[in-house]
């Protein structure tokens, strides 16, 4: 017995779909990435992350957000764009996501990878006296703030024998400027119990020279804090050149 003809598409092989981890922008992958990824990794594990160009150790982290395509051209258009691989992981998510091709997935990676160097070295800082600890501090200060595009003024608060009771972000500002409240810092170093404060602030501009403006506040915060027998041990400013500190350049 003859039969109608199928309608279009039907019994034919669907149609392959695409990737469900490949971000649109993100083309899916001739068979070879699979081979590169692997030498990619081996390279990793026997030379460690100091032997890898910023783009590669990116690729790296985009791995596990992408499984399915090419991630090379995106790792290389990322640094480009920001600068650097830690640029890259300190940009906000809406900045990112300008990028063609960073979808949540990406974006849910990178910012993960921020976290976990700040929880890393945050409790680095911990582990012991800050001021016998001096490089782990600075270490601290820049992987949480030297790359941020906004100006943020962090407190990190210590006891009695300097280690760290607290370290919260007081204020976020603009591009160039932060409010900052001398009394507000001395009440809650009060509120803690802490016995002496670090203030750090980041310059986004890159240049960590201080500001006549810097300078004065911190004498401010001096001046409220030292009658109440709170220690101000220094004001350290970081960017994406270095660091400086009040301290270190005699201007406290």
């Amino acid at each position: 017995m003859s039969r109608d003809p199928a309608p279009a598409g039907e019994g034919a092989a669907p149609a392959a779909a695409a990737p469900e981890d490949a971000p649109s922008g993100l083309a899916e992958a001739a068979p070879h990435f699979v081979g590169h990824r692997e030498r990619l990794r081996e390279r990793f594990r026997k030379a460690g992350g100091d032997a890898l160009p910023d783009y590669e150790l990116l690729e790296l982290v985009l791995f596990r957000a992408v499984s399915r395509a090419d991630v090379k051209p995106l790792a290389k258009q990322l640094v480009q764009h920001f600068g650097s691989f830690a640029e890259v992981v300190a940009a906000p998510p809406a900045r990112l996501r300008e990028v063609k091709g960073v979808g949540e997935a990406i974006v849910t990676e990178l910012k993960l990878i921020g976290a976990a160097v700040e929880r890393v070295t945050r409790g680095k800082v911990s582990a012991r006296p800050v001021l016998s600890s001096w490089k782990v501090v600075i270490e601290h200060c820049r992987a949480a703030m030297a790359f941020a595009d906004h100006e943020q003024f962090r407190v990190l608060f210590l006891d009695k024998r300097n280690q760290l009771i607290a370290d919260e972000v007081q204020q976020r500002g603009t591009v160039d400027h932060t409010p900052v409240y001398p009394r507000e810092v001395v009440k809650r170093a009060l509120e803690l119990s802490a016995s002496a404060v670090v203030l750090v602030h980041n310059h986004p501009s890159g240049d960590p020279t201080p500001s006549n403006a810097d300078i004065q506040m911190t004498k401010t915060i001096i001046d409220v804090a030292k009658p109440l027998g709170i220690e101000v041990h220094d004001h350290i400013i970081v960017g994406k050149q270095g660091h400086a500190s009040l301290k270190g350049l005699r201007l406290i």
